[in-house]
């Protein structure tokens, strides 16, 4: 297995599929960077480099005590990318919590080595609802969340935080109890620290003042029926602050859609990629001349 020591020291495991430019991937919380196989697997095919890794305390990674606020965040990503030779040409995508690693990058990194970015059911620009944030999520909605996660955190993944995740109801599921199962199980390989820490991040870090930083071309994709982050405080306002950002809404979607619109998800990303890869050329050739 593929490790990258931080500069804390923190050893962060790496996925590295395919050649090409690379596409460096963030995963959501409380998973592990095989959320993004189906992504990562047609990225390889359609000749590019998709890096994935385990955030600092999730996953195969270790699990220091400090480190999940989201400059350090920031800075595992920037030693991942270069540690992995993807410090040029790259584009930059995270899903849910992992927005939030792509949002402070561009601002704290001043973007570098990025041509392009992705927000994917993310939780920028902000989640907490406050007077100048009124679509936010309430403040009781997350000490909920610590509350089912202290008391029985098996329990409250399998039966209350991924059905919602992907839209599960009593009668009728998108997805299987087997894929219930298995997420629940990539959860429960996370430390119960990390898991609380990386919740208090990602639901009190205001990335407004990140979204000026973006000054590549921006995809970001949206579930209209997420209801574990939802669309008006996250993917519409990032969209109206990001100059660059190209807002696709996936009507009746929810937040896991990378599992519930998989290959809707990986055709856009391929497009996207793509597309950056055609616009680069051009721009090269018209420098040439």
């Amino acid at each position: 297995m593929t490790y990258v020591k931080t500069r804390d020291g923190t050893d962060i495991y790496v996925k590295s599929w395919g050649e090409g430019r690379p596409v460096v991937l963030t995963h959501g919380w409380p998973l592990a960077a095989d959320m993004w196989d189906a992504q990562a697997m047609a990225l390889a095919k359609a000749g590019f480099r998709a890096i994935a890794y385990d955030r600092r305390g999730f996953g195969r990674s270790a699990q220091p005590w400090a480190g999940y606020d989201y400059d350090t965040l920031a800075d595992d990503l920037a030693d991942v990318m270069k540690e992995m030779g993807a410090e040029t040409d790259a584009t930059i995508i995270g899903f849910s919590m992992g927005g939030g690693e792509i949002a402070r990058y561009m601002s704290r990194y001043d973007g570098m080595g990025v041509v392009s970015a992705g927000l994917i059911s993310s939780v920028v620009p902000y989640m907490l609802k406050t007077d100048d944030n009124p679509d936010g999520t309430p403040q009781s909605t997350f000490d909920q969340i610590a509350q089912g996660i202290e008391a029985d955190r098996a329990h409250f993944f399998r039966h209350t935080f991924f059905p919602q995740f992907f839209g599960a109801g009593f009668i009728t599921s998108p997805v299987s109890d087997d894929v219930l199962d298995f997420v629940t199980g990539t959860a429960l390989h996370a430390g119960l620290h990390p898991t609380l820490a990386c919740a208090e991040a990602f639901s009190h870090t205001d990335f407004r003042p990140d979204l000026s930083a973006f000054r590549v071309p921006t995809l970001i994709i949206h579930g209209t029926a997420d209801k574990t982050v939802p669309i008006d405080a996250a993917g519409r306002a990032a969209a109206r602050g990001i100059a660059s950002a190209q807002l696709i809404e996936y009507d009746g979607e929810p937040h896991g859609l990378n599992v519930t619109a998989g290959d809707r998800l990986t055709r856009d990303i391929l497009q996207f990629v793509s597309d950056a890869v055609a616009t680069d050329a051009v721009r090269e050739s018209e420098e040439v001349a």
